[in-house]
């Protein structure tokens, strides 16, 4: 009865959330290639420190939010998502041959910075295009399968990227060429392959970033937002679990795969936990997310072994398919319809900014005391969450709290 269930509420996703998803496994394919070889490339062809590295990653994924403010609000504005989210991928896909002929590390921020411009472009047009074209009661669902459909890329990635590696003996930038492929396919997907919602005629565009329109926010979307910041503390960049994975012991050309194993366990979890938000607590979900990345942090402190390594990963990969596409619903659910774009605009931009702090603390802490600090830092921080959420619970909202 439970598959037959899960078959049912599959059906009623528009088909747009589908292309969506394929859209995102492309592009997913393409950067999960580079990011999950570009922490090794980094250290061992170029010579960066982990605290650099951190600061990197940090940048670059802080760069995303900031712009996903403006072409939220800019969607908003406009009226329409399609083109600006074509545009951030075929931002995104046009960055990567800059990794192929990078020789400076220089180059490679330069090059990470323009990906993720290209992912701030996207990114909020692209969630509230999925919220546009969903029905309310399957909000949580299509969230969740859009982004189980991103994270078959995150895995296919790597494993493409180990396959590279493998046959031309570490060959790193002909793995950052190849990952051009997919990216493009990606452009030519959602060009095609997406038909907006026709909007109500007669609705005077209006600039959404005006303290008006922010004040129009609820109390329960500033919570989403405070809460989504705090969690990023937590969340330093994926980059570490490189790092730990290379101090293992295994063959450089097999390090990816743990980003492979994190991206199965996420891909198989997104979506079960995504419906499961349309019926349960949002809190609970999220409470369990957290002790789950705890586990996760305990884990890869103590590794020093491969399968320890792998263990600590899949803890990982558990926790991100539990609530990331939760705090996306619940960002959709709390936000008024005009200014979706707006909303996810303002919400990954506190986070972003957040994950620089978490990423710059986390490399600094890798350095100078070792990897042991930094993961028991982001415990620390998933225990200030968890009491956040106890002591000071959602305002009463529909699809929130609880």
């Amino acid at each position: 009865m439970e598959t037959r269930s899960h078959v049912s509420v599959l059906r009623q996703i528009p088909g747009s959330v589908w292309v969506l998803g394929c859209v995102s496994l492309c592009m997913d394919i393409s950067s999960e290639m580079i990011h999950s070889l570009l922490p090794m490339f980094l250290m061992a062809s170029l010579g960066a420190s982990a605290a650099t590295i951190g600061i990197i990653e940090g940048l670059a994924e802080a760069t995303a939010p900031i712009v996903k403010v403006f072409s939220g609000a800019f969607s908003d504005y406009l009226g329409h998502r399609k083109w600006l989210a074509v545009a951030g991928y075929a931002m995104g896909a046009l960055s990567k041959p800059l990794f192929a002929i990078a020789p400076t590390i220089g180059i490679v921020v330069t090059a990470r910075v323009i990906d993720r411009v290209g992912k701030g472009i996207r990114g909020a047009p692209r969630d509230a295009l999925v919220a546009d074209v969903t029905p309310s009661h399957l909000r949580g669902a299509a969230f969740g399968l859009r982004q189980s459909l991103d994270t078959v890329g995150a895995f296919l990635g790597p494993l493409f990227g180990v396959i590279v590696m493998l046959a031309w003996a570490d060959n790193f930038r002909l793995a950052f060429w190849l990952a051009l492929i997919p990216g493009l396919l990606a452009v030519a997907l959602l060009a095609v392959g997406i038909r907006e919602p026709r909007h109500e005629g007669g609705a005077k565009c209006a600039n959404p970033v005006r303290w008006d329109n922010v004040k129009q926010m609820s109390r329960a979307y500033w919570w989403v937002v405070a809460i989504g910041a705090v969690f990023a503390l937590a969340r330093f960049s994926e980059a570490f679990l490189v790092l730990r994975a290379m101090r293992s012991g295994v063959p450089i050309a097999l390090v990816p795969l743990v980003m492979v194993a994190m991206n199965i366990v996420y891909a198989l979890s997104a979506y079960p936990f995504g419906k499961l938000a349309d019926k349960a607590s949002h809190n609970r979900i999220l409470l369990a997310g957290l002790a789950v990345l705890i586990a996760a942090d305990i884990v890869l402190a103590h590794a020093v072994h491969w399968p320890f390594v792998v263990a600590g990963v899949l803890l990982w990969g558990l926790h991100m398919g539990m609530t990331q596409g939760l705090l996306a619903a619940m960002v959709a659910h709390t936000a008024p319809a005009q200014l979706r774009g707006t909303a996810f605009g303002f919400f990954n931009l506190i986070s972003g900014v957040v994950t620089l702090a978490s990423s710059v603390i986390a490399g600094a802490l890798w350095d100078r005391v070792g990897a042991m600090a930094t993961f028991y830092a982001g415990a620390g921080f998933c225990v200030a969450t968890m009491l956040i959420l106890v002591v000071a619970p959602a305002p009463a909202v529909r699809g929130v709290g609880g």
